[in-house]
């Protein structure tokens, strides 16, 4: 049970199927409706909160930090296209992920993620059906954790898997809001010309999150552009990152991994070029 990290009381999903579960679901389905995102502020309690933020400090060490030139779809430059293409802009990305590996099913994190409730109720919130809906097939991307310093963010991009969910741990002293454009492209239509619009510095279809520690997000990142501002302060920010996806068995790209995480296993050879959508990510 999760009583020692999650408050159950007021998100209850651990009790599928009575009426304070069906009143959270109706709350958070009405948030996705709307743009895709949705919050639950203060999912996790303060006590809990307590045991996510030593498990954070203790593993940050292993992440793997980098900083390199990146575009919105973490793919090499594409000549084909012209220069101001989305696919030709590259910016300055600083940042480090703590892998999937350095969590272990004992651990809070992971403890979160395979709770028996948890994957339903997420997959209920976002109505998918259980043929569609299952834990990310990746080794070092399932359960993980975003660590970001003084100075660093996160540049705009959109996610590789469908559903994410985020848990904010610990906040920097200053900055670090999330950012995003609902709905931006679709599994069909990369719209270009919506992505240039925000790379050039068009905000009015982009929305602004200030994350607390403790609040769990579902995010439809793989269609919506966002970012993380630049974070202030000596003191680190961790996000937990739970992905789910739509296909059983996918798992992260080879380029893209090698630039998250800084190794590749086997396993994401093994499955290079098995999405199902067309998308360039």
């Amino acid at each position: 049970m999760l009583h020692d990290l999650v408050d159950l009381g007021r998100y209850p999903i651990d009790r599928p199927g009575s009426q304070a579960y069906d009143r959270m679901i109706d709350d958070v389905q009405r948030e996705l409706s709307e743009d895709g995102c949705a919050v639950l502020p203060g999912f996790v309690h303060p006590d809990g909160l307590e045991l996510l933020v030593k498990e954070a400090d203790a593993v940050s060490p292993q992440a793997h930090r980098s900083f390199n030139r990146t575009n919105a779809y973490f793919t090499k430059d594409d000549p084909r296209f012209g220069i101001g293409h989305p696919i030709r802009r590259f910016y300055e990305r600083s940042n480090a992920f703590v892998p999937a590996d350095n969590f272990p099913k004992s651990g809070p994190l992971r403890r979160i993620y395979e709770f028996d409730g948890f994957m339903p109720f997420i997959r209920t919130a976002l109505e998918e059906p259980a043929d569609r809906f299952f834990r990310y097939d990746d080794p070092l991307a399932d359960v993980i954790i975003n660590v970001v310093e003084a100075g660093q963010g996160f540049p705009w991009h959109f996610d590789t898997n469908n559903f994410t969910v985020t848990l904010a741990i610990q906040n920097g002293e200053d900055g670090g809001a999330f950012e995003y454009a609902p709905n931006l492209r679709t599994s069909e239509d990369e719209n270009f010309g919506a992505v240039s619009a925000v790379l050039d510095g068009d905000m009015s279809r982009v929305r602004r999150l200030e994350l607390q520690p403790g609040d769990l997000q579902i995010f439809k990142g793989r269609y919506s552009l966002h970012r993380v501002a630049p974070v202030f302060g000596t003191r680190q920010r961790y996000v937990g990152i739970f992905s789910f996806v739509e296909t059983e068995g996918m798992c992260g790209g080879v380029e893209r991994t090698r630039q998250l995480y800084g190794r590749v296993l086997p396993h994401h050879y093994e499955r290079e070029g098995t999405r199902q959508d067309q998308l360039l990510d």
